[in-house]
């Protein structure tokens, strides 16, 4: 090398200081210790910068121009341009340079020299506190494995010491075992002494007195032997007859028990059949309270509609002062009618008057509309009867068609009785004066019902049917009065009616009765004078039972023709054949005889009896409107024959 060229005792030239020997002499204090990775580092760098500068200081003196190379046998002369002065004192070293750079890279290494210094410290007082630590861990835990050892050791000799006390116990329960087996053993030996001493001592008593007991002593105690044997075969008997039948109950008790179980059998059948009829009973009253609930709501909102289209209710107490009378017969004219009847009574008041100031009436000459005994041309006289003499005249004409044998129409025959009561001169006056007074005074009984016929809008056999209705009932009446005083109490009354009357419902019985004189305040022993129910006034007014039972007549008459035309199923315009009729007939009422049925289809559809076909032919082939059919039948008498379907006749 080329330090290696220079006298290390030379003062011109220091050795390098990178050398390693070096570096470890004047770098390492005393008493530091530097980590020998980072020292092996700092030796590779600094032989590899040594290693450059060689070559560096190598090819500067092979230049030319620098140095003079000295060659073996030549001899070659320095250069002097540019060289360094050679005086005394002054040599020319290569290492110099490379020796300063090597110190400036020292003194600049010496910061980092005193950190590496001081984190060497750090480490080494964490690693002994880390070793103090563990020492004392280690320290700690052989004295818990100590501990540990001598509970160990504490256990087992408690171990061992039951063990000696368990085998000591099992040895001395086994003594106590043979100690009671022998025992035992002993005491039934004894017992068994016992026994067999007892028997001696049975046997010699016996042996020793043989007069008392007259029997051998041997056989006796062959006796006893068997009968000892009999005792504990009937004791196992009974045994087995109580562990068998223990739970057994005797036949009495179980019979009774039985029986009683049966009857509450029965009683919760019949609770049960109550109830299912109650329950039903409940639910068929739910949906009436139901249904009675929207008829309530529909009658109030047309009650609410009818409060406010509908005109004020008039003060019928005005008419008091106008019609002729007084209020005295107000009163007894507007008794018992609502505000539509008594507008009619208030029309017949005013058109009686009217009537009473013509002296004459038009005739209305001889067309076909006009009825038989009303065509004339010219003026008729106005005879201005009274309403008695109106009403007594028409009770005869009926006395007198009731009683023909031939009859004739019902308008011809009319007409022939005025001529026969007031001779042909008069009969047309008559028949004018007739026909306008039942034509006015609609609320009178006779003349309305007469009116009816008159006009062919009522068949004279409805008249008649409700007449002999009266009558009967009268008779019936009559019958039950046995000591005919003309008193009934209110449950004969309500017999008679129903065995007249036995398809009538419930209630309109009950209206009947009220009608009659009957209260809700009254007794079944109250009586009542029933001949005062069919009474008339000298104007031919019924009494209002009589009134009632024609209302009820009507009504039911209506209720059988909507029921027939709901069974048709039919509109009003549409036609109906007889067969359908027949059908409809024969299914709202079953009880319809034949006779009545082809009386109603012969009504119904203008048709003689006898040319009604029979059931099945030609039926077809008979056609009329629904709505035609339905008028013949409301002009005819028409009534239930029996009791409608699922319901009992009252």
């Amino acid at each position: 090398s080329l330090c290696q060229r220079f006298s290390p005792h030379s003062g011109l030239c220091h050795p390098p200081l990178s050398s390693p020997s070096l570096c470890r002499t004047h770098l390492r204090p005393s008493g530091v210790t530097i980590d020998d990775s980072f020292i092996t580092e700092t030796k590779n760098s600094q032989k590899n910068k040594l290693s450059q500068k060689r070559k560096t200081l190598k090819l500067a003196a092979a230049a030319p121009g620098h140095y003079q190379a000295m060659v073996p046998g030549a001899t070659r002369e320095l250069p002097t341009q540019g060289a360094p002065p050679a005086g005394p004192g002054h040599r020319f070293c290569p290492g110099a340079e490379a020796a300063a750079h090597q110190r400036e890279k020292i003194r600049a290494l010496e910061p980092l020299k005193a950190k590496l210094v001081t984190v060497n410290e750090d480490c080494n007082e964490r690693i002994l506190a880390m070793r103090a630590e563990e020492r004392y861990e280690i320290s700690m835990l052989k004295k818990e494995k100590m501990n540990l050892l001598k509970l160990i050791d504490k256990k087992n000799e408690e171990k061992i010491s039951l063990q000696t006390e368990v085998t000591k116990l099992r040895k001395k329960l086994a003594e106590e075992y043979l100690h009671y087996l022998t025992e035992r053993d002993a005491r039934k030996i004894l017992i068994a002494d016992l026994n067999e001493l007892r028997y001696q001592r049975e046997d010699m008593s016996l042996a020793q007195s043989p007069g008392i007991w007259g029997e051998d002593p041997v056989k006796l105690t062959l006796a006893l032997k068997m009968t000892r044997q009999d005792l504990t075969r009937t004791q196992m008997e009974l045994n087995t007859m109580k562990a068998n039948f223990g739970d057994v109950v005797p036949r009495r008790d179980f019979e009774m028990q039985e029986k009683t179980n049966r009857d509450l059998q029965e009683q919760l059948d019949s609770l049960r059949d109550d109830y299912e009829e109650v329950r039903k009973e409940h639910e068929i009253l739910l949906q009436l309270h139901m249904s009675t609930l929207k008829e309530r709501d529909q009658f109030y909102s047309e009650l609410q509609e009818i409060q406010r289209t509908s005109t004020p209710r008039p003060d019928w107490t005005k008419c008091e002062d106008v019609v002729s009378g007084g209020p005295d017969r107000w009163h007894m004219l507007a008794e018992g009618k609502n505000s539509d009847q008594l507008v009619d009574v208030l029309l017949e008041e005013i058109g009686e008057g009217l009537l009473r100031e013509k002296d004459f009436f038009p005739g209305l000459g001889y067309g076909e509309a006009i009825p038989p005994f009303l065509r004339f041309d010219g003026i008729v006289e106005n005879k201005k009867p009274t309403k008695k003499d109106v009403v007594n005249l028409l009770k005869d004409a009926w006395k007198e068609r009731l009683a023909e044998e031939q009859k004739e129409k019902f308008p011809d025959f009319f007409f022939n009785f005025l001529e026969r009561r007031f001779g042909p001169g008069d009969a047309m006056a008559w028949a004018y004066t007739i026909f306008e007074n039942i034509k006015l005074f609609r609320s009178n009984e006779v003349m309305s019902q007469f009116y009816a016929v008159l006009m062919g809008k009522s068949s004279e056999i409805v008249y008649i049917k409700h007449k002999e209705t009266v009558a009967q009932l009268l008779k019936e009446m009559t019958n039950v009065d046995s000591q005919n005083e003309g008193l009934l109490t209110m449950e004969q009354l309500s017999t008679v009616l129903k065995s007249i009357f036995p398809f009538k419902k419930e209630e309109k019985i009950q209206e009947l009765m009220e009608a009659g004189g009957w209260h809700p305040n009254s007794s079944n022993a109250d009586f009542l004078n029933y001949r005062s129910l069919f009474m008339e006034d000298e104007e031919g007014q019924s009494m209002h039972f009589v009134q009632k039972l024609w209302e009820q007549y009507m009504d039911e008459k209506d209720e059988y023709l909507q029921e027939l035309k709901q069974e048709l199923g039919l509109e009003l315009r549409d036609e109906v054949t007889l067969r359908k009729v027949r059908e409809a007939l024969m299914n709202i009422d079953p009880g319809l005889d034949k006779q009545t049925l082809n009386s109603y289809l012969s009504q119904a559809f203008q048709l003689p009896v006898t040319e009604l076909p029979e059931e099945g032919e030609k039926e077809e082939g008979i056609v009329t409107r629904l709505q035609a059919a339905l008028e013949q039948l409301q002009m005819a008498d028409i009534r239930r024959m029996g009791a409608r379907e699922h319901e009992p006749a009252s």
